[in-house]
Parts: structure tokens; C-alpha cells; sequence
């Protein structure tokens, strides 16, 4: 293609692959004027004008108004700048069109009515302040006068949804979900009656008191995963590896209390993971409550959260073999519930609740 060569507009409209019709409105309209008009009116364009035609062309493709594009030829606007106001807008379309799919997928699925839909709607258009809100609402009835250890509610409480700035499909579909039960009297009176009847007596009553909570969800959660790994290996309770984990646990657990590891409170220790073991196959015995109460609602915010649990949850016997080592081969076959056969080896974790 010849720089200084004219071309007429059929031939333009041939190169650019717009029709002649939209070449003469982005003439009309001052857009991309021709480069010359014959005598006989003929509109003739040169290679930079084709150029200028075929970014059009691009950019009506994207959906870019014609404003914009106007500002950008007439150099009011870099390329850089309009791509990226542009690309804000769709992605901002794409994210009502998510929610709007969320709730017509809920809708179709439940055989909502028109009430419903607006609730769903309000629901995925929702303020972080406002689900922040509708949470705490939640938590305040179902803690009110809680027979359970204190502050316990205030640390199941963080365990809230956090619903990502740009959420999948999935994630709004869990958080319409979630907003609903939230809201719900019977789910609230459920969850309160399974936390009452799980954490104000012994033995999850002493679970659920601060000291044992923070060192389990917070400073022994990585020691726990080495743990866990050891566990599943078949690593036998009484082995070196084992006593060196269950004694680096024990002195973060009592170093997170202000103090140190000692025979006593290495026993205490152990005698909490027992307790955790008694809780854990109680629980495995009453998994559809759990599954449908506040197991239910830390799935949902996990999915909500983009923090999926693992597939595959603790065998309650691991409890016991962290009891046993933390205890020693010295007391460890008097033990009940020691997870190890007579060759001394840790059983192997078969799938709880």
C-alpha cells in the first residue's frame, strides 16, 4: 500500500471491513474525515486515514462510545487511558451481570417468586458495611445469654464471610445463600441450640475457653500441619520425629500462655487433645445437625471467602496419638484411646465428620 496513494471508499471498505455506509457516517459525524473529496463528491482516503479507520473499527468492537473515540483522534485522550477506562467499565458490567446470573440461577433453582427475586437482588448489592452488618445482627441473637465460656462468641464471630472485591459465581450464589439462613429464626435458634448443647458442658466447654481456642486456631496451626503429616505417614508415636513435634508444640503452647513447658503441662495438654478426640466422634455421630447448623454456615464462608476446607478432615484417633506422644512411651499403653497397634505404629486416619 502506497503512503501518498488515494483510495476510494469502496476499496477502503474492502480493506478495513467496514461497510461504506459507516465509513461515510464516521465522515458525517467528523470522526475520520476523508483525506480528499473529488468535484464529483467522491471521498478518497489515504494509509493513515485507513489506519485511523481500522483503530476505529477495533475499538467499536470493544464498545468504546464514539465520544471517546472522538476525544482520542483529536488527541484530548491517550490510547493507554481509554483502553483502560473501558476495560473498568466491562469489567464493572461483567461483575452486575455475575450477580444478576447468581440470582437468576438461585431463582430457577428454588422456583422463587417475585418477592424473592428482589430480596436476592438487594442481597448481591449489598455494601460490605452492610453484610458486616447483617452478620453481627446474626451472631448478637444466636450469642445473647449463651451458657458458654466468655468471650467464645466473639471468636466464632470473626469466622465471617469476606466477599471478594470480584466474586466468582459460585461465591455469590454461597453468599445468597448464607444471607438468607442468616436471617432466618429457625437457623439462628438451631445454631444457638448446637453451640449450647456442644460448648456449655464439659468437655467442650473446656475446648471452647480461650487458652485452648487460640493455641489450636492460632500459634499451633502450623506445628499442627507437621503434625497431621507425621500422623498420616504412620510414623510410630514413640519415634523420635514424634516426640521432637509434640515437644515443639508443647512449648508454643506455653509460651502463647506466658510461660514454659512443663511435665504438668505437657499432661494438661495432652489430656485436651484427648477431650478434642471424645468431641470429634461425638460430632461424627450427629453430622447432619452439625452439616446443617453452623457447619453450614463456616462452609459457606469459607466458599464465600475463596477458603475452601480440605476435602478431608482429621481422624479423631489423631487426637489421641498426639496424647499418647506428648505423654510418653512410659504411660502411653495405659492410655485410652492410643491409636497405635502392637507393632506401635499410628493407625491409619480413616475420613470423619
Amino acid at each position: 500500500m502506497d503512503d501518498n496513494e488515494l483510495y476510494p471508499i469502496g476499496d477502503v471498505a474492502h480493506r478495513t471491513g467496514l461497510s461504506v455506509s459507516a465509513i461515510r457516517f464516521y465522515s458525517d459525524t467528523g470522526i475520520i474525515a476523508p483525506t480528499r473529496v473529488t468535484e464529483a463528491g467522491h471521498r478518497l482516503y489515504d494509509v493513515r486515514a485507513i489506519a485511523r479507520l481500522e483503530l476505529v473499527r477495533t475499538l467499536r468492537d470493544l464498545d468504546a462510545g464514539l465520544d471517546d473515540i472522538r476525544r482520542l483522534l483529536g488527541g484530548e485522550t491517550s490510547l493507554h487511558d481509554l483502553l483502560a477506562a473501558h476495560l473498568e467499565l466491562v469489567e464493572r458490567q461483567e461483575r452486575v451481570l455475575r450477580a444478576r446470573r447468581a440470582v437468576l440461577r438461585t431463582l430457577v433453582e428454588q422456583g422463587g417468586t417475585a418477592a424473592q427475586a428482589a430480596l436476592m437482588h438487594r442481597l448481591v448489592s449489598m455494601s460490605d458495611e452492610e453484610r458486616e452488618r447483617l452478620i453481627d445482627d446474626f451472631w448478637n441473637e444466636v450469642g445473647e445469654d449463651l451458657d458458654v465460656p466468655p468471650g467464645f462468641v466473639d471468636r466464632l464471630r470473626t469466622m465471617r464471610p469476606r466477599l471478594p472485591e470480584d466474586p466468582t459465581a459460585a461465591q455469590l450464589e454461597a453468599w445468597i445463600e448464607l444471607a438468607d439462613l442468616v436471617q432466618g429464626e429457625g437457623f439462628r435458634r438451631a445454631v444457638r441450640s448446637y453451640l449450647r448443647e456442644t460448648y456449655a458442658a464439659f468437655p467442650g466447654r473446656r475446648l471452647a475457653a480461650a487458652p485452648v481456642w487460640d493455641f489450636v486456631h492460632g500459634e499451633g496451626a502450623e506445628i499442627g500441619e507437621e503434625i497431621l503429616e507425621a500422623y498420616r505417614s504412620g510414623l510410630p508415636v514413640d519415634s523420635p520425629r514424634a516426640q521432637e513435634l509434640v515437644v515443639r508444640m508443647a512449648d508454643t503452647a506455653a509460651e502463647a500462655a506466658g510461660g514454659q513447658a512443663t511435665a504438668e503441662s505437657r499432661d494438661r495438654l495432652a489430656t485436651a487433645f484427648l477431650l478434642m478426640e471424645e468431641m470429634r466422634r461425638e460430632a461424627s455421630q450427629e453430622e447432619d445437625r452439625y452439616d446443617s447448623t453452623h457447619g453450614r454456615y463456616l462452609s459457606l464462608v469459607a466458599l464465600i471467602s475463596g477458603t475452601p476446607p480440605a476435602a478431608d478432615e482429621e481422624d479423631p484417633a489423631l487426637f489421641a496419638w498426639i496424647a499418647a506422644a506428648l505423654r510418653g512411651p512410659d504411660r502411653r499403653g495405659s492410655e485410652p484411646g492410643t491409636p497405635e497397634g502392637r507393632d506401635g505404629r499410628a493407625r491409619r486416619p480413616t475420613r470423619s465428620r
